[in-house]
């Protein structure tokens, strides 16, 4: 939107406003599905993704670092996603999650929408290359996400008996 702004094709305020507001609502709406249904998620001890003790830890980390979390999370991929949601999970204080957030999200939407405009007005026909650029940003996005599932020794434990057992299951019908 910023790159369109350079080029004459949206107003760059409008442009601040719109992904700001997106942004508070959407992270207001991930804060209430997490406050309300996220512990459901983490119902098992020990699930295969969801496990209890992440819920005991987003609690202690939001008590100490919520807001901070809250300014600074729009900015890491992966994290900002999920940030809201976690907040609700781990009880943070709404008013407090409001305050941090739409600062957060307000400093999110500038930064990125000025970027965008930079590089917007440094590249003619910019539109030209938004698919190779959304490309190389979901590889980006998600590539913290693979290297935790690749690592994670107790997420590969539990996934091979999740796996034995399915397959075992299948050999008795």
């Amino acid at each position: 939107a910023g790159a369109f702004a350079a080029q004459g094709k949206l107003p760059l305020a409008g442009v601040f406003l719109v992904v700001a507001v997106a942004a508070i609502l959407g992270d207001n709406v991930g804060y209430e599905i997490g406050q309300r249904y996220g512990r459901r998620l983490f119902s098992k001890q020990d699930g295969l993704i969801f496990r209890q003790e992440y819920v005991q830890r987003a609690e202690k980390f939001y008590e100490r670092f919520g807001s901070k979390t809250m300014l600074l999370a729009h900015f890491v991929p992966i994290i900002r996603t999920f940030a809201p949601i976690v907040a609700g999970i781990g009880r943070m204080n709404r008013v407090q999650f409001v305050i941090f957030d739409a600062i957060g999200d307000s400093a999110w939407a500038i930064i990125v929408t000025l970027l965008g405009y930079f590089v917007g007005s440094r590249i003619p026909n910019i539109d030209h290359y938004f698919l190779l650029a959304v490309g190389a940003a979901t590889i980006f996005t998600f590539s913290p996400l693979i290297y935790h599932l690749v690592t994670d020794k107790k997420f590969h434990a539990k996934l091979r008996r999740r796996l034995n057992k399915r397959s075992a299951k299948v050999e008795k019908e």
